[in-house]
């Protein structure tokens, strides 16, 4: 492993709130980037605050989602609609590489944070900006967040229904989390961008676009005029060989067997119903897809009469393609997550282990994180790297300009 982080060096301005853009920058940080977050003086970033006040959150008087998204930083609290608190932010532009900015466009209009306002500033810099619907388009201005942009608007959550029930909602976060590497990679492009020419540029992306990417194959058969079709629930399925099944122990096993011209043989002597392979109604895949709901009638109580684990011996070495739907609980004690690199210890007490970002290198190891800062915590340890005084520190206190 290599001793120097590959994105040490780099300055990185982190002007963003909530998750997504966060993130990005978390992802950064762990890899060396130094990464600075400018929030507001007081509150800082509302996330913050996420852990008290989010109903859909695990309840802890612990901060774990700052620790998750907040670590490996230093804040620096400026109000940036003071006019005091514009040099000391583009002293920092001048000097960053990265600047990561996820207000709506009419408030880096109103704030002169758009990317022509930084590059006049800092030629050199790579602009990273996030928006819920995209930069132009007649939504451009309404506020994104993932449950609305990445799942909402892409479809995920209709699509994802069973057919006549409501739309399910989505976990916290989990499109900001997966939009948050779709910035890292657009930052990345943007700096080899920078390497080839010399100069810096603006890259982006939208939760939006990245829910119509998960979502993209259901999409690009929409977009060729393809019939879309409904999700059949577990007891009524299209093919009994790719659905979800209850074992004794009132866990769901999915069985995804879409090789069964192969494997329907060794499938049948498995659920110790050798008989089945040959049995006429069953014996050619056309006819098991046919009568999918006779299969599931038949396989469905064997599948119930075992726990998990059970199936989990005699599935595991057959080819028959198979998992347990998990539970979020499990994945804390889970053996493979250890070796997947799934947790990062830190240093912080009250919160000992967090999730880590999901890049792997051969050449590196991210960063161990302590305790994420207080809002404004580094301020004016930032401003003396600036070549600020005491004096012009405490000014920019008492105008209100620094937190």
């Amino acid at each position: 492993m290599s001793e120097r982080l590959p994105l040490s060096g780099l300055l990185v301005l982190d002007i963003s709130t909530f998750i997504a853009a966060p993130a990005a920058a978390v992802a950064l940080a762990d890899y060396g980037a130094d990464v600075i977050k400018i929030e507001a003086p007081g509150e800082g970033d509302p996330h913050r605050h996420n852990y008290k006040r989010a109903a859909t959150y695990p309840r802890s008087e612990r901060n774990f989602p700052l620790q998750l998204d907040g670590r490996l930083k230093r804040s620096l609290a400026i109000d940036l609609k003071k006019p005091e608190a514009r040099p000391v932010l583009e002293k920092l532009v001048g000097r960053a590489d990265i600047m990561i900015v996820n207000f709506p466009p009419p408030a880096r209009e109103r704030l002169r944070l758009r990317f022509e306002d930084m590059q006049a500033i800092n030629p050199k810099l790579v602009y990273c900006s996030l928006t819920g619907y995209g930069e132009t388009g007649p939504d451009r201005d309404r506020p994104g967040f993932d449950v609305t942009a990445y799942f909402g608007r892409s479809g995920i959550l209709d699509a994802a229904r069973y057919e006549d029930g409501p739309p399910g909602l989505s976990l916290p976060a989990q499109g900001d989390r997966a939009t948050a590497m779709t910035l890292v990679a657009a930052i990345l492009l943007g700096l080899r961008h920078r390497d080839q020419t010399g100069e810096g540029c603006w890259v982006g992306t939208s939760l939006y676009a990245n829910g119509a990417w998960a979502n993209g194959t259901t999409i690009a058969g929409a977009a060729i005029g393809g019939r879309l079709v409904t999700r059949e629930p577990p007891h009524k399925p299209r093919n009994a060989l790719t659905n979800l099944y209850r074992t004794r122990d009132d866990r769901w096993l999915q069985l995804l067997m879409v090789r069964d011209d192969r494997l329907w043989p060794t499938f049948c002597d498995v659920i110790g119903r050798p008989a089945l392979a040959t049995d006429p109604r069953y014996a050619e895949r056309e006819e098991r897809r046919r009568r999918a709901l006779e299969l599931h009638a038949e396989i469905a109580p064997i599948f119930a009469s075992k726990t998990y684990a059970e199936w989990e011996a005699l599935l595991s070495g057959t080819g028959i393609p198979f998992g347990v739907i998990g539970r979020v609980a499990d994945v804390v004690d889970d053996e493979q997550a250890r070796h997947a690199g799934i947790f990062a210890e830190t240093t912080n007490p009250e919160v000992p282990r967090t999730v880590n970002n999901p890049i792997r290198l051969g050449f590196a190891k991210p960063r161990m994180s302590g305790k994420p800062p207080a809002v404004g915590e580094n301020s004016a340890e930032i401003l003396r790297e600036l070549a600020y005084s005491e004096a012009e520190i405490e000014a920019l206190r008492k105008a209100g300009a620094l937190g």
